[in-house]
């Protein structure tokens, strides 16, 4: 056993919760800070459309890592039962597994995302002042895109182990240097949307090494050894069945922004994208508490769900749930009562603000119903139920956010205003889902021991 290695399914759940949910609230508020900090030196030494070529450029780069993000969320899911039922002999070849597809997949992907950079850039109407810095930053986060995929797999496995506290280290350092880059290549050589991006991809590779470092040293399973890199077919099918739900659900959810991000440059040019896009980094303190503690309540979930520990993993549910209402709807006061105050952390130009007040009047609502279904969600990963969320998220993504923003915003002609209202509609919607599987029942089943992935040392199922 690595020493990094902890059973969740054990102790007090609350003690427990805490502090795995500690570290990874730091780590998603760190993250957090760095790219504010990104998209304020941006603001405020490159200008507009700069901002605009950030938020645009990044939009590829943000599908394509919460795609493997998603992958390895259902990774960490089965990591997380193999630690409960104490089966170490899966858990070393599943860890080979990922590591190998990762690779496998960051070279593909980032090859055939560079030949289609323009199509890409001209699908969601890049605005023609922002476009050279909107190529700028998507080619060089591309190019990096290799390091984006490796921390996010090591950070999967480490959290899937019940460990939250090393990968909060290494994003700390990382964020440290990614924001000392943005003012060096930003403010001291005038790189605009390009040293935002290289600063960002130098930091994710620097995270990524101290990662491969620390595994190597404390008796990780997997040595990465040219050797040691290899594909287990029955450990593949388990990644793919429990990894590709929220694989191509992180990808249709981002998808929409694809479509959100061509309505604004539509209704409003660069003024609106760079509000937009600055919102969105600001959005970052309220989602990202959240996202940490669904993911805590997933990784717990999966243990005692591992451990046939059913009531642990309710109660574990009902407690992250509890505090990720108490972070999203201060969130949602915040929003309200100053919203000119935080874009003009961003911008001071007038036209900004006022688009950036104008989304944030709808759009802030969204927050009163994400810490249910974060956190419901993360108790029905837990138990493998990655199918459910898959077709919730599909749903409402494609099929109610986007033309709510699309009937308001564009055919009702309230620009702004009505775009933002599509995030709280769709929510609506997905909390009718999640209550209807709730009271069903079905989300008790364990889907990873009916797949036979708990092949050794089984306890009893849940009760």
């Amino acid at each position: 056993m690595a020493d990094f290695e902890k059973n969740l399914s054990e102790g007090s759940v609350v003690k427990n919760l805490i502090l795995f949910a500690l570290p990874v609230l730091g780590s998603n508020f760190i993250q957090s800070i760095y790219t504010f900090v990104g998209m304020f030196v941006v603001g405020r030494f490159a200008g507009a459309a700069a901002m605009s070529g950030v938020t645009i450029g990044g939009q590829t780069t943000f599908i394509l890592t919460q795609m493997i993000i998603g992958l390895c969320m259902g990774t960490s899911i089965v990591i997380g039962q193999y630690v409960g039922s104490g089966n170490h002999e899966a858990l070393k070849k599943v860890t080979a597994t990922i590591i190998t597809l990762l690779l496998i997949l960051s070279v593909v992907i980032t090859a055939v995302s560079l030949v289609f950079a323009d199509q890409i850039l001209d699908l969601i109407r890049t605005p023609v002042e922002s476009y050279k810095d909107s190529r700028d930053y998507l080619i060089v986060t591309l190019v990096g895109m290799i390091f984006i995929f490796g921390y996010n797999a090591f950070a999967a496995i480490l959290r899937g182990m019940g460990d939250s506290r090393r990968p909060f280290y290494f994003v700390l350092i990382a964020s440290i240097l990614s924001i000392i880059l943005d003012f060096v290549f930003i403010a001291g050589m005038g790189m605009a949307a390009m040293g935002a991006a290289l600063s960002a991809v130098i930091s994710q590779a620097a995270s990524m090494i101290f990662c491969i470092v620390y595994m190597i040293r404390h008796d990780f399973s997997f040595d990465f050894k040219l050797s040691s890199f290899r594909i287990y077919k029955d450990q593949l099918r388990l990644i793919l069945r429990f990894g590709m739900p929220p694989c191509i659900q992180n990808s249709v959810t981002s998808l929409s922004f694809i479509f959100i991000t061509a309505m604004v440059n539509m209704v409003g040019g660069v003024n609106a994208s760079a509000a937009v896009g600055a919102i969105g980094r600001f959005n970052g303190f309220g989602f990202m508490p959240v996202q940490a503690l669904s993911m805590s309540v997933s990784v717990m979930c999966a243990q005692n769900f591992g451990a046939g520990r059913l009531d642990r993993a309710v109660k574990s549910c009902w407690i992250g749930t509890s505090m990720a209402i108490v972070v999203s709807y201060s969130f949602f006061a915040l929003l309200q009562v100053f919203p000119g105050q935080i874009v003009s952390i961003f911008s001071s130009e007038p036209a900004v603000i006022e688009a950036g007040i104008t989304y944030i009047r709808s759009f802030s609502f969204e927050y009163l119903f994400i810490p249910f279904m974060f956190c419901l969600n993360g108790l029905f990963m837990g138990g493998g139920h990655t199918t459910f969320t898959l077709i919730n998220s599909i749903l409402s993504s494609v099929l109610i956010r986007v033309p709510v923003s699309y009937f308001f915003g564009l055919y009702m002609g309230w620009g702004l205003l009505g775009i933002g209202m599509g995030a709280p509609g769709a929510s609506v919607f997905i909390m009718v889902m999640i209550i209807g599987f709730l009271i069903s029942g079905r989300w008790k089943q364990n889907v990873v021991r009916n797949a036979g992935a708990l092949m050794e040392s089984e306890p009893a199922p849940a009760k």
